[in-house]
């Protein structure tokens, strides 16, 4: 985070949109994660995976969550006066996702509300989806994930 956050919770107005990100998944990527955190064979071996479900290597969900994560911590949150989350409603792995593709989120916020509790922290729900734009141009949903943010909001009044 930097000295001075650029993003509190009053900047994540419910309906707003952000749109971030643009890496390319890489095979070797996808078999160091798998080898290391999900070694099913449809993530590690091209043959094995060509006759799986998928039809290719595919990512791991949970790669493709750290990506996007990463996208996330890029796009805002390492600006921002975040101060967690207290987790996932809801994570959907739509499509699979292929060396080649290039990851994309788009986050809305369907919700945000001062902490009852804590009057100094306000909550914001958002909607992210992960878009694949393949290799043939088509771009689809891979991932759609709801969860809630905690972040500091501004002080107003000298109140904190």
């Amino acid at each position: 985070m930097t000295a001075a956050p650029t993003n509190y919770w009053e900047d994540f107005a419910a309906g707003s949109v952000r749109e971030f990100g643009g890496i390319t998944v890489n095979k070797d990527d996808v078999i160091r994660f798998a080898r290391e955190f999900d070694p099913q064979p449809f993530h590690l071996d091209e043959a094995a995976a060509r006759e799986s479900l998928f039809g290719g290597l595919a990512a791991s969900g949970w790669h493709t969550c750290a990506m996007v994560m990463r996208m996330m911590c890029d796009a805002y949150l390492l600006d921002s006066a975040s101060l967690g989350s207290p987790g996932l409603d809801k994570l959907q792995w739509l499509k699979p996702v292929f060396p080649g593709d290039v990851l994309r989120v788009r986050m809305t916020v369907l919700e945000a509300r001062p902490m009852n509790s804590k009057p100094h922290v306000g909550l914001v729900r958002s909607q992210w989806e992960a878009i694949a734009k393949r290799s043939d141009g088509r771009e689809e949903v891979v991932l759609q994930m709801e969860g809630w943010g905690m972040f500091r909001r501004r002080e107003t009044d000298g109140a904190t």
